[in-house]
């Protein structure tokens, strides 16, 4: 897996090196637990960690992006003002 992004507040964000399925657990058990810190990316290239917090009734999409997803500028398949590119 390339990436794992992540949709929270109307924002892009995004995590690497993790198992999505692990990912989404964390983000379960999180919630069963009222409240939960997750750790992402912000930006894009040089990671920045930013820290979104979890928490019953907080909307939050997680997307898998597989290695061979196709590549945008800046290797982001949003544009500028956070929409998604369509292929």
């Amino acid at each position: 897996m390339k990436r794992i992004d992540i949709i929270y507040g109307g924002e892009h964000y995004s995590v690497g090196g993790r198992n999505f399925a692990e990912l989404k657990q964390e983000i379960v058990d999180g919630v069963s637990r009222g409240v939960h810190w997750l750790l992402v990316n912000d930006g894009e290239g040089a990671p920045r960690p930013a820290h979104l917090l979890i928490t019953p009734g907080v909307p939050i999409a997680v997307i898998p992006i597989p290695d061979d997803a196709p590549e945008v500028a800046g290797g982001s398949m949003w544009d500028p003002d956070g929409h998604e590119i369509r292929f």
